[in-house]
């Protein structure tokens, strides 16, 4: 069952003077727009049961670098160092769902901000490829839309575990610790 997803991926990478960047895996260049709704279709399919029913879906994506998610981390987080990933959730904003609502107009659950700057630094720590990193930090990415955190070590395993699953799906195999 397709849940309909309308997925805006807005890639700054291809914009950015890479003269402060790691070399980039040219793997990453095959992610495409259509891969990402696939993706995220498949992972909505998955998480289903713990997601509010709606007629589709509405996510925000976007790739950049080190320099412009360190500045939004430090407004949003007060950390000012970069990060791999940050979500903006937005139902954890308090306003109203109608029924019909629902059922006219896709649900937007919030936006992920990936640096594919750190992004490449963790595939190379990890010895997996830049794609794999991708999907494993825009899956963490959603589950914080859909409301997982974590707070505690058992938290961050269950949360972890859920990501393994999340790429499974889409025929990821990963062995995160």
């Amino acid at each position: 069952m397709a849940l309909g997803v309308e997925l805006y991926v807005e890639d700054n990478f291809y914009d950015l003077s890479l003269t402060n960047s790691v070399n980039i895996d040219e793997s990453y260049t095959r992610i495409t727009a259509e891969t990402w709704e696939n993706w995220f279709d498949r992972w909505l399919e998955v998480l289903q049961p713990d997601i509010p029913a709606a007629l589709g879906y509405e996510i925000g994506l976007r790739l950049t670098d080190d320099s412009e998610i360190q500045e939004l981390n430090a407004q949003y987080r007060q950390q000012n160092k970069p990060t791999d990933v940050l979500a903006f959730a937005a139902l954890e904003v308090d306003f109203p769902h109608s029924e019909e609502m629902l059922d006219s107009v896709p649900l937007y659950l919030g936006d992920i901000i990936v640096s594919v700057d750190t992004a490449q630094r963790q595939a190379q720590q990890q010895g997996h490829c830049l794609t794999t990193e991708m999907a494993w930090l825009t899956a963490h990415g959603l589950l914080h839309l859909l409301g997982w955190d974590h707070p505690d070590e058992e938290s961050l395993e269950r949360m972890l575990e859920q990501q393994v699953k999340l790429l499974k799906s889409i025929g990821i195999a990963i062995d995160k610790e």
